[in-house]
Order: structure tokens, then sequence, then C-alpha cells
């Protein structure tokens, strides 16, 4: 018992120094400043499918300028020319070079893959992680990443990254009409690093949710499908459930 409630303080500790940090804090680089400044970002997507590619599309529409990327260029030129003049597409390596900010959405087998051809790309990157692991597709590394916590586990994957775990477990046919719904639905998050969460917080509310940050990346364990936080809930009904897990 005494065990369970200093985790719970340490976690509401953390929860209250990320949101004094918030409040104070600027983006570390020039580049994402001056983008802040104007409310528009560069965003580089790995991986384009129903998550990726929707979530980029939403993110051009709302003024931001994204390149797409993924193992099928074509469909990414294909897809970036519907977006319109947002939008462009190139390799993972482009995108990653590009982006002030990445979205990596990606079956989880193959985020090994992408640590290691991004490399030092992914360093001080600020990172959207949508990918969750499934042992039955994703095989050993599926395992491997539900047992250590897929938060913890994205981060030892992609080293360097400042990670964010969101968009994780509402299904992607729910993001287009998000913005159209009221009240607004509530978007769980879980990261270490408060700048990121502050940036990623922007965006996720660029899609029409309101972020709640739930703990630090250790919490992105909860925010897979099948999970008390998977689906739509409100803000509150998300930090009430929130405050039961550790």
């Amino acid at each position: 018992m005494k065990a369970d409630r200093a985790m719970k303080k340490n976690r509401r500790g953390f929860l209250q120094a990320a949101a004094a940090t918030l409040a104070l804090s600027s983006l570390p680089f020039a580049a994402c400043a001056a983008s802040a400044a104007s409310g528009k970002m560069r965003i580089g997507i790995v991986g384009s499918g129903r998550v990726g590619g929707t979530l980029g599309t939403i993110w051009a529409n709302a003024g931001h300028t994204v390149m797409l990327s993924s193992l099928d260029l074509e469909h990414d030129k294909a897809l970036a020319a519907s977006i319109g003049a947002n939008a462009r597409a190139g390799t993972p390596r482009e995108a990653a070079a590009f982006g002030e900010v990445l979205l990596i959405s990606v079956p989880y087998h193959a985020l090994p893959r992408v640590g290691k051809d991004l490399g030092a790309l992914l360093k001080g990157k600020i990172v959207i992680d949508t990918c969750n692991p499934f042992p039955g597709r994703d095989g050993e590394i599926g395992a491997w990443a539900q047992e250590k916590g897929a938060g913890l586990a994205s981060a030892e994957l992609l080293p360097g990254a400042r990670i964010v775990r969101a968009f994780n477990a509402v299904g992607s046919a729910r993001l287009p009409e998000a913005a159209k719904r009221e009240p607004r639905a509530g978007m769980p998050i879980a990261g270490d690093d408060a700048k990121a969460i502050e940036v990623a917080s922007s965006l996720v509310r660029d899609v029409g949710y309101e972020p709640v940050l739930i703990g630090p990346l250790a919490m992105g364990k909860h925010l897979v499908p099948r999970t008390p936080l998977a689906g739509e809930r409100s803000p509150e009904e998300i930090r009430k459930i929130a405050a039961t897990l550790n």
C-alpha cells in the first residue's frame, strides 16, 4: 500500500512539474521557435497509411507543411497531390530531415528498422509515436514491447528521440470528423519531455481533440487498443481512469 501511494504521489508530482514547465517553456530550436510563433510547423510523416495519411491530411489542411513517406513513394506522391500545396512526398530519411516534428506510424515490427535507418536524424527530434505492438502481427518484437510497455520500448528503438505517445487507441476513421464534434473528446498522451508534450498537444488540438497528459512515457503502456483508455472519452473521464493506473 505504501508503495502504491508513493507511486501515485510521484506521478502527481510529475504531472504538476510538467504543467509548470509547459507554462514557462519555449521551443528549444530556432526553427521550432519561429514555427511556434507562426503557429505552423514542418511535419515529417514516416508511415503514410491509414493513421499517418489521415493525420498528414488534417495537418496540411490546418496550414502545416507535411512530407509523406513510406516504402511506396508513388503512393505518397499521389496522396500529396490529392492533399494540395501543403503536402509533398519523399523517402523516410528525407521526411525525417524535413520535419521539425515527426509522426511515426508504422507496424511495430518495422520500428527497429526505422530507428536504424533514420539514426542520427532522430536525435533531439520531437516524435509523435502512434505505433502499437501486437504479438500476433509483430512477433517477438511485439511481445517484447507489450511486456516492456509501448512507450519505453519505442524510446529504446528510437534512441535520442523526444517521444510523445498519442493517437494510439482511436480508430483512424474517427480522426477526420473530430473537429466537428462538440464537446471535444480527450486524447490521452504520455511523454517525458515537456517541450515535446507542448508541441504534440498543439497538433492534437489541430486534429480536434483536447490533449490529456496521463503521465510520463512509461504510462504509454496504457495507450494501446483494448485497454481502459482506448476509444473516445471526455477529458475528465480520461483523467479519472488514468488516476487508477500505474
